[in-house]
């Protein structure tokens, strides 16, 4: 490993050069043009620094002699890499480039990839922003008009999976990489030091990876002993590892992968439990054990909710020392708080289950988002980053349901109900999911109609999201931001609902496979 570290440097001291030119050039846009490759190829930890400040400085420019002076391209590239910066750009930018369809159409019709970027940039909308939404649209009906003429170009495919699957909710270490954008990478020689500074990180974090799931799973079948409970001998500890594996893009936290996965496994076998494995009076006991946090008064419990229980304290004391080590301050009572509030949910379900209660689709959904664990997640990996944790920070996750958590919880819960029901097809009968507490409301409705709703919702949530992502007064650090924003793209892998032609899930598939070789 250290070989190919010194190699990693060495790449990285030439690259750094390389975007220092460019980045100093009188045309701005060639800095931007390297930041695109620089994150499509996953590698933007290595220049944090320089891209935040090439961010502020393009965040001055005039938008209207901005937009007077520069193609299509430029101009939606622009308007999407600062709001994926977390820098506000307002959408009037475009309005003398909309004002005029026909003329658009005629102008930048056959422009395809200024279409792309312009559709690409139309996903970073918020609320209200009806001219993104347009823009959204309009673009997507002149790139399928230019796919029906275009049907046997090479750029075909890479257009229509755009269509399919924006890049702001695709994770850029899984998106393809054979496009348009990044085939004049090859053909500058000055810039193929990214491309092996972007093969060498990759070698890394494939490395680190494999030693990680080693790791998890030794701890997961020796350590701890749960995966001797014949209940539990079937579950995979790959499984819970993807998702921090995916999310916390940075190799260095490999640590942090590890700790998180511990976490990820408990809310797993507690669901399962709630589910499968316990009646409701063992539920209760459950669940009044954990709010105490001690083990007095269980008894009547199984020995697996007991170990289950044990090793929920265990974990998280351990992690509360951790961070209290590392920060000087102990998160145990916002843990607790966390877990509290996921039992609870899971407890509320399972009194539903057990009384055929069917919830109205408001009242499940409340519910349905805290039992989905992703605030129990995301609290755990507030505490992981390096960043500065204050506490007023804190105040906010013991006391309310932060939107930026909100939005990612209620995307995964609605994607969890969907691809159920896509699964089910027409089949009869109730799982309980949001479609069957919605379609009992609204019996005027068809299944499709009701999916087409929740898709919507889904749709609707990510522009809250975005919200949370351009908020020129964060309440978190941007670190935590895009981790949240990480696991809301990872969503679409784990409920590819729609479509197992997802270019992204194929190559997440294949990389999980190389970890298992």
């Amino acid at each position: 490993m250290d070989v190919i570290y010194v190699k990693q440097a060495l790449i990285l001291e030439e690259a750094k050069k390389v975007y220092k030119k460019f980045a100093c050039s009188e045309d701005p846009m060639e800095s931007l043009y390297m930041i695109d490759i620089i994150q499509r190829l996953g590698i933007e930890h290595h220049f944090a620094e320089e891209i935040e400040k090439q961010y502020l400085i393009l965040n001055n420019i005039n938008p209207i002699e901005f937009v007077n002076s520069h193609e299509l391209y430029d101009v939606a590239l622009t308007f999407r890499l600062l709001r994926q910066g977390g820098h506000y750009v307002n959408p009037d930018l475009f309005d003398s480039l909309m004002c005029n369809k026909r003329n658009f159409r005629e102008k930048y019709g056959n422009d395809m990839k200024g279409l792309i970027a312009m559709y690409e940039a139309s996903q970073l909308s918020m609320e209200g922003e009806d001219i993104l939404n347009d823009i959204g649209n309009f673009s997507s009906e002149l790139l399928h008009t230019w796919l029906s003429r275009n049907q046997n170009c090479n750029e075909a495919i890479y257009v229509a999976n755009t269509l399919q699957y924006p890049l702001h909710y695709g994770l850029s270490r899984f998106m393809d990489n054979n496009n348009i954008f990044l085939s004049g990478l090859k053909a500058n020689n000055e810039w193929t030091c990214l491309e092996e500074l972007a093969n060498i990180n990759s070698n890394i974090v494939r490395i680190m990876n494999q030693n990680e799931i080693i790791e998890v799973s030794k701890w997961w079948k020796e350590d701890i002993g749960m995966s001797k409970e014949p209940k539990f001998v079937m579950y995979q500890p790959l499984k819970w590892y993807m998702w921090p594996m995916t999310c916390f893009t940075d190799p260095n936290f490999s640590e942090q992968r590890i700790e998180l996965t511990k976490v990820i496994s408990l809310i797993y076998v507690v669901d399962d439990i709630f589910d499968v494995h316990g009646t409701l009076d063992q539920l209760t006991l459950f669940t009044d054990a954990a709010k105490r946090w001690e083990l007095a008064g269980t008894e009547k419990l199984p020995d697996f909710m007991k170990n289950c229980l044990s090793l929920i304290y265990k974990i998280t004391n351990e992690f509360a020392e951790k961070v209290y080590k590392k920060h000087g301050l102990n998160p145990i009572d916002t843990l607790k708080k966390s877990w509290e509030r996921f039992l609870n949910s899971v407890l509320k379900e399972a009194h539903w289950f057990n009384s055929g209660y069917l919830a109205k689709a408001d009242e499940y959904l409340k519910n349905g988002i805290d039992s989905t664990g992703v605030h129990l997640v995301l609290v755990h990996s507030f505490f992981l980053f390096n960043h500065i944790i204050q506490e007023q920070t804190i105040a906010i996750l013991d006391h309310e349901f932060p939107n930026i958590i909100y939005s990612v919880a209620t995307i995964l819960r609605l994607s969890d109900d969907l691809e159920g029901a896509a699964k089910s097809g027409d089949q009869n009968g109730l799982d309980g999911s949001y479609i069957d507490c919605y379609t009992n409301e609204h019996q005027d409705i068809s299944s499709e109609e009701a999916q087409t709703h929740v898709a919507n919702m889904i749709s609707n949530e990510w522009k809250r999201l975005n919200q949370e992502i351009i908020n020129p007064n964060p309440i978190f650090p941007s670190s935590f931001i895009n981790f949240c924003l990480n696991v809301a793209r990872m969503v679409p892998l784990m409920y590819h609902y729609g479509s197992n032609s997802n270019p992204s899930l194929s190559n997440l598939q294949q990389f999980v496979k190389s970890l298992i070789s």
